[in-house]
């Protein structure tokens, strides 16, 4: 284990692993990068990723109807439908709320296996996984929160977030933009932000205080955390990721700690 990932050890969970990738190659590990963790929300960055390639095939459409009257798929990735977190009971009218939703990722998936007649398990596995060598990670059960990967698989997947080969320059500049700027809601966790910027699936760092990731970390940062103790961020201004799985679910035990660490990253990534 390198220097930047040292503080790792005096974390307060059972297992941690972890990856710090930079211009497209992983250089630095902590633990076993083959242990299989639960990833609760990462799995949004999956099932968007997969979500970006149904569009580049024909399968769907970003700005085609789904969910809610009124919504797109569009809205539905970027937690703009107006659907509850989780269930398909509506909140807001579409584009008028950043509520954020993994009921919406459900209807997203249930989407996808009309169109292109593969059910969305399988989907991900062919459109995302399989191409790029991660063959320990599956989905099991919600689109939204329920696949299961490892550090390896996911620092492959972070050397795609940062040089897209899966989908396209245009469609992925898009997805790492704000959609729908200037909406108010909440990151799980961390309370409302004035706004709360997100991208298609990726969660936009912007200017949230507090975040789960660093303050050092740029605006332009996206990536996800996840309820059992996961995250996954990519910095474009550092061309880096960094991703973080552990077995102990959220709580107030990781906010300073991930932010520190994230800010520490940063720090060492930029000298």
């Amino acid at each position: 284990m390198g220097v930047m990932l040292k503080q790792l050890d005096s974390w307060p969970v059972g297992a941690v692993s972890a990856a710090v990738v930079s211009d497209g190659q992983v250089i630095e590990t902590s633990g076993d990068t083959d242990q299989v963790f639960a990833l609760a929300s990462v799995t949004k960055l999956l099932a968007a990723h997969a979500v970006l390639v149904a569009i580049e095939e024909g399968a769907i459409e970003l700005d085609q109807p789904a969910g809610p009257p009124g919504a797109t798929v569009r809205h539905l990735l970027a937690h703009a439908s107006g659907l509850d977190f989780g269930s398909l009971e509506i909140v807001a009218g579409p584009g008028e709320q950043r509520v954020y939703s993994s009921a919406g990722f459900e209807v997203l998936a249930e989407l996808i296996g009309t169109e292109a007649d593969i059910v969305f398990d399988e989907y991900l596995a062919q459109a995302v996984c399989e191409p790029l060598g991660m063959t320990s990670t599956a989905l099991q059960g919600s689109a939204g929160h329920g696949a299961h990967s490892t550090v390896a698989d996911l620092a492959a997947f972070a050397g795609e977030l940062l040089a897209p080969a899966l989908v396209s320059t245009e469609l992925f500049a898009e997805a790492t933009s704000v959609q729908f700027p200037g909406l108010d809601g909440f990151v799980p966790g961390y309370g409302k932000h004035r706004p709360c910027d997100w991208g298609l699936g990726y969660e936009i760092r912007s200017h949230k205080n507090p975040h789960w990731t660093g303050s050092r970390n740029s605006p332009g940062t996206f990536g996800h955390f996840g309820q059992s103790g996961t995250f996954l961020w990519v910095d474009p201004a550092l061309s880096a990721a960094c991703v973080v799985l552990t077995d102990r679910p959220f709580g107030a035990w990781a906010k300073p700690l991930w932010s520190e660490f994230n800010d520490s990253i940063v720090e060492a990534l930029s000298r």
